[in-house]
């Protein structure tokens, strides 16, 4: 039997052309039972503009950050399959579906696009001082998790429900390190993960500040170490806990 997909697409001044066209490629290559935009802060008229969409537009009067957006978004969805992918398309269609598919056919619970992957073809790239970045993130990020990918923070990643159901209460991060912490929970609680090689356009107007983006994702770094090591009942870690108050992203009680 099929199952469902449903897709998020988590968005804060996005470019409405470009988000509509993408939202569009994504209902005709992916085929979703929904694809829901998660919209942040929005305008009255980028409202009225994307409501002739094949998606439901979810809003917010506040901006909630990317990873509690997509949180919020994966909690509203009744689907067998979850994706999200940024709506500045930098991930094609094309490539969200290639995502998908190792869940689809239950060879992962976990599948996240890359970038860096020796087969990924990158169509458009980054700045210099962008790729020096994310590749020195990249190469701190697999000396401190336990899944050693190419590329942790690409905008397309794909989980299953049960897997989802499992992972949903250890995520705290707000923001963009919302995609981090996800791969180090998964790998923690011993998830199937997928890397799977896109196409990647980058999109050279990105609202994205590198440096500001760059110092978050470092702290989001050490975060999902600390929280992936007390899923392995580190006894430092438990200790450091002790000494804090946080709140998931989602109560554990729900759902």
């Amino acid at each position: 039997m099929q199952r469902s997909v449903g897709v998020v697409v988590p968005a804060y001044r996005p470019d409405v052309g470009r988000l509509a066209e993408y939202v569009t490629a994504i209902a005709e290559r992916l085929d979703p039972a929904v694809v829901r935009i998660e919209l942040d802060v929005p305008r009255p008229d980028v409202v009225e503009q994307l409501s002739s969409l094949p998606a439901t537009v979810a809003t917010a009067p506040y901006r909630r950050g990317k990873g509690r957006a997509i949180t919020m978004g994966f909690e509203a969805l009744d689907t067998d399959i979850l994706v999200f992918a940024d709506a500045d398309g930098s991930t094609p269609a094309d490539s969200l579906a290639a995502v998908a598919r190792p869940v689809l056919d239950d060879d992962a619970e976990l599948a996240v696009g890359s970038r860096r992957h020796p087969n990924a073809r990158i169509a458009r790239h980054r700045t210099f001082a962008r790729r020096r970045l994310g590749d020195t993130f990249a190469w701190l990020a697999r000396r401190l998790l336990d899944p050693q990918l190419f590329d942790y923070q690409c905008g397309a990643k794909a989980i299953s429900r049960e897997a989802w159901a499992t992972v949903r209460e250890h995520l705290y991060e707000p923001g963009f390190a919302w995609d981090i912490e996800l791969v180090a929970i998964a790998g923690a609680l011993g998830q199937r993960i997928a890397e799977i090689p896109i196409e990647w356009h980058d999109q050279p107007d990105s609202t994205v500040s590198p440096v500001g983006t760059s110092i978050a994702l470092a702290r989001g770094l050490l975060a999902a170490r600390h929280r992936a090591a007390l899923i392995n009942e580190n006894r430092l870690h438990g200790m450091i806990a002790a000494q804090r108050e946080e709140h998931p992203l989602v109560d554990p009680g729900e759902r």
